[in-house]
């Protein structure tokens, strides 16, 4: 990135990144950090923001995918469950995940203890 550690350890403090830095950061650490921006979107944004297909376009919201799920995503929201933060209940109310969804990766992903 031609920048020297003082620059690195500076970024890490900033509020914000200009998306072209941060896709030279994906790419230096093969890491997709836009895919964690989609997900966050995917999970915290209320089915009431997103669009029926007969609005306008230009007042339309992106529509996501619910089914594209990372593997971050899942073990995290598995985990919540597991240690008991959150039941299922309130995984499929909060997330808006459908109930068939969870206990398919709850038998998909047993526990590895």
């Amino acid at each position: 990135m031609k920048c020297e550690e003082e620059d690195i350890l500076e970024m890490f403090q900033y509020k914000t990144l200009d998306t072209d830095r941060l896709l030279r950061w994906c790419k230096l650490l093969e890491y997709d950090f836009f895919r964690l921006y989609s997900q966050h979107l995917i999970l915290y944004t209320s089915k009431k923001h997103f669009v029926n297909k007969s609005t306008s376009k230009n007042n339309q919201v992106p529509q996501f995918k619910k089914n594209i799920y990372t593997k971050e995503i899942i073990d995290y929201l598995l985990e919540l469950i597991r240690t008991n933060q959150k039941t299922v209940t309130e995984i499929i109310k909060e997330y808006k995940i459908p109930k068939t969804t969870i206990y398919r990766w709850i038998q998909k992903y047993p526990t590895n203890s």
